[in-house]
């Protein structure tokens, strides 16, 4: 007897369950980003949530697995901050699938530009996203 269609498959088998504004803590991210960046340090997430324009997660079986967030100027500009996705997702279109439900969240918002900076090593996940290459300059104010 084969249990296909039965609705029995675990949670794990399932896509992960992407989400715009869902509840979300700063021990969550903290647990996400301590999984994905080499050196990260726990950071207090309050003032990066309540400044957002939006941000989107994905959960499997309630875990955070992947995390955008987007911030607005207020008027027609957003950007793209803090791409993120668990080590044991990356490389299924988790992260594209993020950053396109977050492109479309912040049209919706009234946005009509997406920023995002990027190392060149993430030109074809950005490319793969919808992003185009652009001249934009940067200026380190920390050393």
């Amino acid at each position: 007897m084969s249990d296909r269609g039965s609705g029995t498959e675990a949670p794990e088998a399932s896509a992960p369950v992407l989400a715009v504004d869902a509840a979300l803590t700063g021990d969550e991210l903290n647990t996400l980003f301590h999984a994905s960046w080499t050196g990260h340090r726990d950071t207090d997430f309050a003032p990066v949530l309540a400044r957002r324009l939006l941000h989107v997660t994905a959960r499997r079986a309630g875990r955070l697995v992947g995390y955008v967030n987007v911030i607005g100027d207020g008027g027609v500009h957003a950007f793209v901050l803090d791409t993120t996705v668990h080590p044991d997702e990356r490389r299924r279109g988790l992260g594209v699938a993020l950053v396109r439900a977050a492109a479309d969240a912040a049209r919706a918002r009234g946005a009509h530009w997406l920023h995002v900076d990027y190392e060149p090593h993430l030109t074809g996940f950005y490319a793969d996203a919808g992003f185009r290459p652009t001249d934009a300059g940067l200026l380190a104010l920390r050393p």
